[in-house]
């Protein structure tokens, strides 16, 4: 039995059939959260903004254009929502114990080794989170989800220059950041990219 396609999901969403809803919140849940915790830092605003953005595809899907792909719709409804939530709730410094639950810890480690890649990860969020909001959303989108400078001009709705701009500005501000919380070099951080989520 072949997997039934995003655009066949959202024509039938379209259509009126709930279920279809439930199909890409299953399918596309983790990338939303994910996306959503690394920008805002916040574990309880990651799940609020999770159903936030399904509840805007339910809300929106009859303007929706079903010959577009609905991934590039969902990192921009992501990354906007968790925008507006960072300009209304200024307190980016959000302890992130719960979001270490929510990693995923790949391989056997020592207590030690736990310890040390908990504490990293608090590093790495931290340095993130003193990012300029803009510059952030575009490191965790490169980072965190793999998307292309292209990916991410298309889903902010901005030229590929200012994607590369901003991911220059940001990779250098977030490498300053991490040497001076102890962390030497992004790339030597198997974490950052939060690999397994």
């Amino acid at each position: 039995m072949s997997e039934v396609s995003d655009r066949e999901l959202v024509n039938q969403l379209q259509n009126g059939q709930l279920d279809a809803l439930g199909e890409l919140y299953n399918r596309y849940q983790r990338l939303v959260f994910r996306t959503v915790l690394a920008i805002t830092g916040d574990y309880d605003a990651a799940g609020d903004l999770l159903h936030e953005v399904f509840l805007r595809l339910y809300y929106f899907i009859d303007k929706f254009d079903v010959s577009r792909p609905l991934q590039p719709w969902l990192y921009r409804m992501s990354t906007n929502l968790a925008y507006t939530w960072l300009k209304q709730n200024r307190n980016w410094w959000q302890s992130i114990e719960d979001m270490a639950e929510w990693l995923n810890v790949v391989g056997k480690r020592t207590p030690h080794e736990l310890v040390v890649q908990k504490d990293d990860r608090e590093r790495v969020q931290r340095a993130l989170n003193s990012l300029p909001v803009a510059q952030r959303i575009v490191v965790v989108l490169y980072y965190l989800n793999d998307l292309s400078i292209q990916d991410i001009s298309e889903i902010l709705e901005i030229p590929a220059g200012t994607v590369k701009s901003r991911l220059h500005y940001g990779r250098k501000l977030l490498k300053k950041e991490l040497e001076v919380r102890g962390l030497e070099d992004i790339e030597k951080l198997p974490d950052f990219k939060y690999e397994g989520s």
